[in-house]
């Protein structure tokens, strides 16, 4: 039985433990938390917070959600048993149907996130057509739409190699449209993917993602966002563990990469890695064998473990140390409230504030969950907040850097109290709330009043004069670099940030030493995106390449592209002759194209006439 070492116990470590379990190896695992198991998928329980014989309040890296474009990680969690569940942890999925675009001292916007199933649903989208107050004119709306039409009907080829060094704010035009076309359409669709920043994502990536999300809102057989119906650990994580475990998996926490030994090859023989060393937490460093070694761990962990011998074997890897440079801060901070404040059924995006927030009402979609046995009993709603930008300035006039954990909450409930709002008046006030989390991955050196207990008797909600006075100071203004405070602000597992020009550097999920593998968010993958589903896309090309070189016999791994609608492919046929004469894209196609597209429109609303639709499934929501 060939034996696997995977470094790294996240989202991709496991899928890579779980894909191999199942096809007989001798799998271990070595993660360096001492008790959680996800990576940034992780929830916690917050220490300290536990009275009684009730559990810690559930506290996360950041919320996460389930697109319906998803087909890698839900297949893997339609394979977790579950108690209850004939689909295992996947029937823990919620879909959510509304989605809340807030802005400072402005009623927010509520859209629908799925097809309209319903009179309501319609009466919804004429109150989002009849919104009069975005600034948004008739030109800003027909400009993205021409754009949108662009990415549909574009080749993949030209996707790949012109709009992959196009920024997704060049493709837009953003700088010659006006403010609210680069808030609504431009900085806050990038929001929602939460590892992309406008200014720099590939066009090619966010366009892609950006489809994939149309397309399912076209489709009224899928959910477009889905959430868990529990914490992470208790809906998803520990049954995962659990299951691997169960399975045979070896798993060694509390255990940090430290080495990876490689043999340089020569004349008679290739590279090879002969182990790894690990260090535990009290500082033993030990050296592990194995037949293959799986590198699940982020890119900023990796690239210094790339020695000289790794790097002479296959010098295409010094595209990780690059890459490593794309990281940026991202982190959860969580709101627990007297009261639960649903505000609307799905994810909302404050689009025009200073550090990107972004948020969701929890318990909503936590109906079996009793928030009576956590924390002192008392807690009724949770707000989860992702914080995306650690640069700009705030209305408080400090990057997120900058601040004292006491500022950082103060500042992003600042901003949710001005942008969430509605007939004037905010949604969320400073009374309703009992306690505060920030993910304990930001960490201040050295240890000062920094890491204080946040006291939310000192949270106080803002004047809308903030607003103004802020943007007449600050607006836009980025700190260049790391904090200009005394006491370095350290997030210890940042997200990488897609970027244009960035795909040669990513590396396959093989290298030319046989007994390596890479299984990351950083791995060349059709979601091309640091994503849970682009983690265990990764671990499944990694599996496949162990599973030829290694004689297995075992099933390959199933791996999915992202879909387009077949209706488009003569547009996209046509775009590709274009392409190959070295021609751009033009909206002008010929009338037998049209033709053509016009046709297979017929044959597809034809076919569906003697197609059996699929039964509606129960909704859960």
């Amino acid at each position: 039985m060939k034996k696997i070492i995977i470094a790294g116990g996240g989202v991709a470590g496991m899928s890579a433990a779980h894909e191999l379990i199942e096809r007989g190896f001798e799998v271990h695992v070595y993660e360096r938390q001492p008790e959680y198991v996800g990576g940034k998928a992780r929830s916690t329980n917050i220490p300290h917070t536990a009275k009684g014989d009730r559990l810690g309040l559930p506290g996360e890296h950041g919320f996460r959600f389930f697109p319906g474009f998803y087909k890698h990680v839900t297949d893997t969690m339609k394979r977790i048993p579950f108690k209850g569940n004939k689909k295992g942890v996947y029937d823990n999925l919620i879909s959510t149907n509304r989605v809340m675009m807030g802005r400072e001292g402005k009623n927010g916007i509520i859209g629908l996130v799925n097809f309209p199933k319903s009179l309501h649903d319609l009466k919804l989208i004429a109150e989002e057509m009849n919104v009069g107050d975005t600034g948004l004119s008739q030109k800003d709306i027909y400009m993205f739409m021409d754009k949108i039409w662009q990415l549909m009907t574009s080749c993949y080829e030209r996707r790949l190699q012109e709009y992959e060094r196009l920024a997704w704010w060049e493709f837009t035009g953003a700088d010659d449209q006006s403010e609210a076309y680069r808030e609504f359409f431009v900085g806050g669709i990038t929001r929602t993917l939460v590892a992309a920043k406008p200014r720099l994502v590939s066009t090619r990536t966010g366009g892609d993602i950006l489809l994939q999300l149309i397309f399912q809102m076209a489709n009224p057989f899928t959910h477009t966002d889905r959430v868990l119906n529990a914490p992470t650990n208790e809906a998803w994580l520990n049954p995962w563990r659990d299951y691997l475990i169960g399975e045979g998996v070896h798993y060694h926490h509390g255990e940090v990469l430290k080495e990876v030994h490689c043999e340089p090859g020569n004349e008679d023989k290739e590279s090879v890695i002969t182990g790894i060393s690990v260090q535990n937490e009290s500082g033993e460093v030990k050296s592990i064998k194995g037949d293959y070694y799986i590198m699940a761990i982020p890119v900023e962990a990796m690239a210094p473990l790339l020695n000289e011998n790794i790097l002479k074997a296959d010098n295409q890897l010094l595209g990780i140390q690059e890459l490593a440079n794309d990281v940026q801060w991202m982190t959860g901070m969580q709101f627990y409230l007297k009261e639960d404040v649903k505000i609307t059924r799905g994810h909302m995006m404050v689009i025009d504030s200073p550090w990107a927030v972004t948020a969701i009402s929890q318990p909503q979609f936590w109906k079996n969950v009793d928030l009576s046995k956590y924390g002192n009993g008392d807690v009724k709603g949770i707000i989860s907040v992702d914080i995306s930008d650690w640069n700009q300035i705030g209305y408080n006039g400090k990057a997120a850097k900058e601040c004292t954990k006491q500022e950082i909450m103060q500042e992003v409930w600042c901003q949710l109290n001005l942008g969430l709002r509605e007939n004037g008046k905010a949604l969320l006030t400073s009374d309703m709330v009992v306690f505060c989390n920030l993910d304990r991955d930001i960490n201040y050196s050295p240890a000062t009043e920094k890491d204080e207990k946040l006291d939310i008797s000192q949270l106080k909600d803002c004047s809308l004069d903030v607003i103004k006075n802020w943007k007449g100071k600050y607006m836009a203004t980025l700190i260049p670099g790391n904090s200009k405070d005394q006491f370095k602000t350290v997030d210890k597992e940042p997200l990488l940030v897609n970027n244009t020009r960035t795909w040669d550097l990513r590396p396959d999920a093989y290298c030319n030493i046989d007994n390596l593998f890479f299984a990351s968010d950083y791995v060349r993958t059709h979601t091309d995106l640091a994503t849970m589903e682009g983690a265990n896309e990764a671990a499944r090309r990694a599996v496949n390449v162990i599973l030829e070189r290694s004689g297995s016999s075992a099933s390959k791994c199933e791996i999915w592209n992202l879909h387009e609608p077949w209706l488009l492919a003569p547009l996209r046929w046509y775009d590709k002759r274009r392409f190959k004469k070295g021609m751009p894209w033009n909206e002008n196609f010929p009338w037998f194209i049209k033709l053509v597209h016009w046709l297979f429109n017929l044959i597809g609303k034809i076919t569906k006439l003697f197609v059996k639709k699929p039964k509606a499934k129960p909704s859960n929501t």
